[in-house]
């Protein structure tokens, strides 16, 4: 799947939230979409979550 379609697809999700549910459903859906975004991140780069939330500069010392 390209990344324009996964794109499309959330881009839908958002709006069919916003117009059905408001904007607090809008923002609900977002977030959980932030929170995905993340954890299929980890999943494809197969790091521990404090690496990710570590930062760059965690090997520098």
């Amino acid at each position: 799947m390209s990344t324009a379609l996964v794109g499309m697809i959330a881009g839908m999700a958002l709006g069919f939230a916003g117009w059905f549910g408001g904007f607090g459903a809008f923002l609900v859906v977002a977030a959980l979409g932030a929170v995905g975004f993340v954890a299929g991140r980890l999943v494809d780069s197969g790091t521990d979550l404090r690496d990710f939330l570590g930062g760059r500069d965690r090997g520098r010392r």
